[in-house]
């Protein structure tokens, strides 16, 4: 084999592995942050059961000015995180459900600011594992902006039009 022939096998492979994931890539980045946040609120149902649990109805707590009380907070953060995703794994009602999402990290993210004792060793910089739990909540809004840009029909495309 030729090293142009090898070259042309090498772009034929990549421009089908490419477009499979042009094609599939949304729809199983959607389902496996539905996954997430299924599972994650199916652990919040069970007291004591999730490593958020204790922070997140402590921030809710806080948040109500002592309103809700964790006995009631759990349950409804659980049925919440367990509606997002449903609604991703199904693609079903996903402006409801993406905005169930946005809602639900900024409450997420408010430990970083009404806990820092718990969520920073040394703030900015060094996160307690409390603190990258929440952090990595970014990686988890990125990929919900993604899905959100392909609710009205918006895809991937594996060959873009080159712009002059």
């Amino acid at each position: 084999m030729t090293s142009q022939s090898l070259n042309q096998q090498f772009e034929r492979i990549d421009h089908r592995i490419t477009n499979w994931m042009a094609r599939n890539g949304v729809t199983l980045l959607r389902m496996s942050v539905g996954i997430v946040f299924l599972w994650f609120g199916v652990l919040k149902f069970i007291p004591g059961l999730s490593p958020a649990d204790e922070l997140a109805t402590r921030t809710i707590s806080v948040l109500s000015f002592e309103i809700v009380p964790p006995v009631v907070s759990r349950p409804v953060l659980a049925a919440w995180e367990c509606l997002i995703g449903l609604g991703l794994i199904t693609g079903l009602f996903m402006r409801v459900t993406l905005l169930l999402l946005f809602m639900q990290m900024l409450g997420t993210i408010m430990p970083l600011v009404l806990f820092p004792a718990e969520t920073w060793k040394t703030f900015p910089t060094v996160p307690t594992l409390e603190g990258q739990y929440i952090l990595k909540n970014m990686v988890l809004v990125t990929a919900a902006i993604v899905i959100g840009a392909t609710v009205r029909g918006g895809g991937l495309t594996a060959d873009p039009i080159k712009r002059k």
